[in-house]
């Protein structure tokens, strides 16, 4: 016969496998995303530019009345800053999912407990400490360094760890992640 634990850990395990593949789908759907308002910014701009073009003068017609103060030429005109019109990207808010690295990443795109985790320790390192364990991070960015704040951290980090942000080189001590996502 199973013990109670044992078939609690069975399913506590089942569920964070479940959690962790949906992680990795939520950042597909992610990075897709980033691509696709990417996209969308450019064909945003390139449509206002064209409209600025067909709107002035042309090269030959530059010496040629337009039309006078107050008419109208018939045409919508032409946004003054075509880049007024393109939605800036959101900020992360608190809990939400700590994206795969990527080149166009930046740090705002993290919610700001990570932002702080990776701010430490990119001062640290550069402070002489490159590793550190959970419990040095938990001191340093003001929490107390009780169980339950260290834990919170050590996910944290073990999130990031897994997604580029950071690195793992002995168990238990971090480091800023080498290469492209330390910068």
């Amino acid at each position: 016969m199973a013990s109670v634990v044992g078939l609690l850990e069975e399913r506590e395990l089942a569920a964070r496998e479940r959690v962790e593949e949906l992680r990795e789908v939520a950042d597909r759907v992610l990075a897709e995303l980033a691509e696709a308002e990417t996209a969308w910014h450019e064909w945003l701009i390139a449509r206002q530019r064209v409209g600025e073009v067909l709107s002035g003068p042309r090269p030959g017609q530059a010496g040629e009345a337009g039309p006078e103060a107050g008419e109208s030429s018939g045409r919508p005109e032409p946004a003054t800053n075509a880049l007024a019109e393109v939605p800036l990207p959101r900020a992360a808010l608190s809990g939400s999912i700590v994206p795969v690295w990527r080149p166009a990443l930046s740090m705002d795109a993290l919610a700001p407990h990570y932002q702080r985790i990776l701010a430490t320790l990119t001062e640290q390192a550069s402070g002489g400490r490159p590793m550190m364990s959970c419990q040095e991070i938990t001191a340093v960015i003001g929490l107390e360094p009780v169980p339950a704040n260290v834990e919170g951290v050590r996910s944290k980090m073990k999130r990031l760890a897994d997604r580029g942000g950071a690195d793992e080189p002995t168990p238990g001590r971090f480091t800023r992640a080498a290469g492209p996502a330390s910068g």
